[in-house]
């Protein structure tokens, strides 16, 4: 996967706050995708926020007009005469015609059942659920995606340990990642730590 990436979100990775300010922070910069998605998606992430979530309307509108500032172009319009040519689940044509317009590569969704390879491939779109991406862009920058990480959990007064309780809920494989990749470096500090102390009893176990 490379930067820049075009990807459209489905309403279902937007709506966890937690998630959602992850993916959304990748995407606003240091960019490592381009996010796309569309009025009827917004539609679905707020009324799900109000009537699950118990989100105020007010909440929801001021949620959806932060995103809008900080994501202007992320908006597809004129997908709506594509709706009747997808093959993929009804409920969710509206997503794949929102990314067949707007030229996406990867939609991001838990729902991919919903997407078959067969209804996908004639628009080169593949479909990733959220841990699978995160993983994928931590791969690509391993470092962009952990001070991203950082500058999160500073934002809301937490540790970074809070912060990946919060992810595991909905992304877990990445979160375990996260968490191996943190202990290894751990592991490897302290062991720099002890070669600074004792180099020279170090240097006869090599």
């Amino acid at each position: 996967m490379k930067r820049d990436i075009t990807v459209l979100l489905d309403a279902c990775v937007l709506i966890p706050m937690p998630l959602a300010d992850t993916l959304l922070r990748l995407a606003a910069g240091p960019r490592l995708y381009l996010p796309k998605w569309s009025d009827q998606i917004m539609v679905e992430v707020s009324r799900t926020l109000e009537e699950n979530f118990g989100l105020s309307p007010q909440k929801a509108i001021y949620r959806e007009s932060e995103i809008r500032r900080h994501f202007p172009e992320a908006w597809v319009d004129g997908y709506e005469n594509l709706i009747p040519a997808m093959t993929n689940h009804p409920k969710d044509r509206h997503v794949l015609a929102a990314a067949a317009r707007a030229g996406v590569k990867v939609i991001v969704t838990y729902n991919l059942k919903d997407f078959p390879p067969s209804s996908l491939a004639p628009y080169s779109i593949t479909a990733q659920g959220p841990s699978a991406f995160l993983k994928n862009l931590y791969n690509m920058a391993p470092s962009v995606v952990m001070q991203t990480l950082d500058t999160q959990a500073a934002a809301i007064g937490q540790s970074m340990t809070f912060l990946l309780s919060r992810l595991r809920i909905n992304v877990p494989a990445f979160v375990a990642m996260i968490e191996e990749t943190l202990t290894e470096a751990s592991i490897q500090q302290m062991t720099d730590k002890s070669a600074a102390r004792h180099p020279k009893y170090l240097s006869k176990l090599r």
